[in-house]
């Protein structure tokens, strides 16, 4: 493995120069990629927030309200299967810097935009450069810690996701709410423009250039194959909705089922062949890994579409303004925040911590619905807050067992495929949820909605949403009791 470490910022034979000055290098490096990692997490959230005032402006049917996120998810899913692979070929700083200027150029391309249809396709670039830009900080982190001080630097992964999570919202809702030189929700894009030049100039400066001595091929039709059988489910439950489910709809979805399967046969047939195949094909003789794909896939679905249509019932229903909804969301980052933080003693009891934090998620869920019930339309942000404190708090003591015991039963030589492979059906979850949860919520809501329609759609989501909950904590028992000892983290 070569890596190329940038020079020592002090004088030759000083403490500066040596082991010091790489102390320092390294470091700065990771806070370079932990900022790709947050521009990345919030962009996935913004328009959760922005999504009705960008449908007011630009127009368009309540579908774009669904791709204003499934689009970048979906775009990231497919994206994240190749996009490690480009930097084992091309060299990680090299293609994170690729990464964060088509991002950069991706976000003044939303900020532009004048149609719906311009916004979404900047949606979908901002995306797939995005999955180019993330898996190279991981790859480096690798290389320049030592065993000892790489869980230390993975450790900063989990408060950076909760910062991300409590400050996106509330930073998109501030944003439009100031209306900074008339640019409206335009703003929640054009700030990552100094954001992602400064990420440039960092990684120019601080990130090592590293490869692989031994990089795996690409496989371009794979990639094809994987995102058309993501849209042919996605597309028709966005647009099957807004033209009375046609045959077209059901047809495309059933089509999708079919590219899946030719996926997992042309994979083999590649492996088979000598060539590198996107996922390795013995990962899906394993039960665990196969229950960890469809836990995965129900439990980031219900979450992403719970959150989606959280905050349009906020706003479109209740009438908050945009600061005043990404603020009702708070009690739940925070509760996920503490369930991580409680869930650390308890890691020792793998699948059942997992286990416990759905128990408690599907209490909290039921306690939404309790208090939008009582509630009504008058219901307060503060109303809410015990139910989402409880909700964020089961998701934070499942989320943080969950990747490693999905890799438990994986053999070290698959890892790596294991890995990008279950961090793209995350993204497909959350494409596939967006989709699902936002068609149900629309559909209920009808064409003129009255306050009991807003409330009927909510409530009715909610439990959907418990139901897939419900789903997760039954597929958890194929995943393993317990995550390996000596398994190395999973982000």
């Amino acid at each position: 493995m070569t890596t190329t470490v940038p020079p020592a910022t002090g004088e030759p034979g000083s403490a500066e120069s040596g082991e010091a000055a790489g102390y320092r290098w390294r470091w700065a490096a990771l806070f370079v990629i932990l900022g790709a990692e947050i521009m990345d997490l919030i962009d996935a959230m913004v328009t959760n927030i922005a999504a009705p005032h960008i449908r007011a402006e630009l127009g368009g049917s309540a579908g774009v309200i669904q791709w204003l996120g499934a689009a970048y998810m979906l775009a990231m899913a497919t994206g994240l299967l190749t996009g490690g692979r480009l930097g084992d070929i091309y060299g990680r700083r090299r293609m994170f810097l690729v990464g964060a200027a088509g991002f950069t150029l991706g976000s003044l391309l939303c900020g532009l935009a004048q149609s719906p249809e311009i916004l979404v396709g900047a949606r979908v670039f901002q995306g797939l450069f995005a999955a180019v830009m993330i898996p190279q900080g991981l790859g480096m982190i690798r290389e320049m810690f030592s065993p000892k001080e790489m869980a230390t630097a993975f450790g900063l992964f989990g408060p950076v996701m909760g910062l991300a999570s409590v400050g996106g919202p509330i930073l998109a809702g501030w944003l439009i709410d100031a209306d900074y030189f008339g640019s409206g929700w335009r703003m929640i894009f054009l700030i990552n423009l100094p954001v992602g030049l400064l990420a440039f100039a960092a990684g120019l400066r601080f990130l090592p250039e590293s490869r692989s001595p031994h990089p795996l091929r690409l496989d371009l039709l794979g990639v094809a194959l994987a995102s058309a059988a993501g849209l042919l489910v996605v597309f028709p439950l966005v647009q099957g909705r807004e033209h009375d489910w046609p045959a077209w709809a059901f047809v495309m979805i059933a089509a999708s089922a079919a590219v899946f399967g030719l996926f997992g046969w042309y994979q083999s047939r590649r492996a088979a062949t000598g060539r590198d195949p996107l996922v390795v094909p013995s990962l899906f003789r394993k039960r665990a890994f196969n229950g960890g794909l469809v836990t995965g896939m129900v439990f980031f679905a219900g979450m992403s579409g719970f959150m989606l249509v959280f905050n349009l019932y906020t706003q479109i229903g209740l009438g908050y303004s945009p600061l005043k909804a990404g603020l009702a969301g708070v009690p739940w980052s925070v509760g996920m925040i503490f369930g991580f933080g409680l869930a650390q003693p308890l890691l020792k009891f793998g699948r059942r911590c997992f286990q416990a934090g759905t128990i408690i998620m599907m209490a909290g869920a039921a306690g939404v619905w309790f208090t939008l019930h009582l509630e009504g339309l008058g219901v307060t942000p503060w109303q809410l807050t015990p139910a989402l404190v409880v909700t964020g708090l089961g998701m934070g003591l499942l989320m943080a067992p969950f990747f490693d015991l999905v890799l438990a039963g994986v053999e070290d030589h698959e890892s790596g495929s294991a890995s990008g492979t279950l961090t793209a059906v995350q993204q497909l979850g959350n494409a596939f949820g967006v989709a699902l949860l936002g068609t149900v919520f629309f559909d209920l809501l009808g064409v003129r909605p009255t306050g009991a329609s807003f409330e009927n759609a909510m409530e009715t989501t909610l439990w959907v949403v418990v139901g897939m909950l419900a789903l997760t904590f039954v597929v958890s028992f194929l995943l393993p009791r317990r995550a390996r000892e000596d398994q190395p983290s999973a982000h």
